[in-house]
């Protein structure tokens, strides 16, 4: 495809409003999260920038969904009717989410009900194709793609007035056992692009992809050790975070250079969004996570 018939197929109605709103959530993130940012210091600075690339990905992803209501349609379960509905319905929950995260209005409601959509797509969508086809790795790694989504956000809102320690500790683990288990694919197989451990061969153009394996598998293994034993937890999960940030830059976002066609833009513009989501739900789930690790009471009484 030349740079021309590619420009315009990046700029056809069905790629360009998933892209092009997801980039406008990401601005605003941006901007609501400044004064955060700015009074932030080291690893905090990326924490607060979670809910702005959290939105930016659930953005791109409803606008998906409306426009491509039909190619959509077959994935909603045979024994829902109205199939058109519901892809326009949780397209509208996504933008609803998204929106909530960058206005930083009503987020508790908000995050709570998109953990709560993330674990419905887990049992009705990628459970089934999983059980369908046991030995397909990739369908397990959809369906923990998808916990780990909801655990960041459960956590996240369990971090907000009043704040649940439940929600928290259901999040943790949520997340935690999919980090672990995309560790050990990442070990188990380099040659996968890193990140989320799915069919995406690494690019050619990357150098040393088996280190890039590595350094992945161990930042999630590190994170998922820290928030299974609570220690150091925060910090390892804002460095995951904050590597999963690297990749979407370094490895995801040039895959729209080589592109060749309408399909292989769709397949890049989801990679990119789909690696900013994990990244904004692993700081989302950061932000949860306590600051300093709390004094034992023995401690504190033989201090007095």
């Amino acid at each position: 495809m030349c740079s021309r018939e590619k420009g315009v197929a990046l700029f056809s109605h069905y790629i360009f409003w998933p892209w092009f709103t997801g980039f406008v959530f990401l601005v605003m993130g941006l901007v609501s999260a400044r004064g955060e940012f700015v009074a932030a210091t080291g690893l905090e600075k990326v924490i607060v920038l979670g809910p702005a690339f959290a939105a930016s990905a659930l953005a791109c992803f409803g606008a998906e969904h409306m426009v491509n209501i039909r190619p959509f349609s077959p994935m909603v379960p045979n024994w829902l009717p109205l199939h058109p509905f519901w892809v326009v319905f949780f397209g509208v929950a996504l933008l609803a989410s998204a929106l909530s995260l960058v206005l930083n209005r009503c987020t508790r409601l908000s995050a709570t009900l998109t953990a709560v959509m993330f674990v419905i797509f887990v049992l009705t969508l990628h459970i089934p194709r999983a059980v369908a086809s046991p030995h397909d790795r990739f369908g397990w790694t959809v369906v923990l793609r998808e916990t780990s989504f909801a655990g960041g956000f459960l956590a996240f809102a369990g971090a907000h007035s009043p704040r649940s320690k439940p929600l928290i500790l259901i999040g943790r683990i949520g997340a935690a056992l999919p980090y672990l288990f995309f560790a050990i694919m990442h070990i188990l197989h380099p040659q996968n692009a890193p990140g989320v451990p799915l069919e995406k061969l690494s690019p050619p153009w990357l150098f040393w992809p088996h280190v890039w394996a590595t350094v992945t598998a161990i930042f999630l293994a590190v994170a998922a050790v820290a928030i299974l034993f609570n220690r150091k937890a925060r910090i390892a999960t804002a460095g995951l975070g904050l590597w999963m940030l690297l990749l979407t830059l370094v490895v995801y976002l040039p895959m729209l250079i080589p592109a060749k066609d309408g399909m292989q833009l769709i397949e890049a513009v989801n990679y990119i969004w789909d690696t900013l989501l994990f990244c904004g739900t692993i700081l989302l789930l950061a932000s949860a996570l306590p600051k300093k690790q709390p004094v034992p009471v023995a401690v504190m009484q033989a201090a007095a």
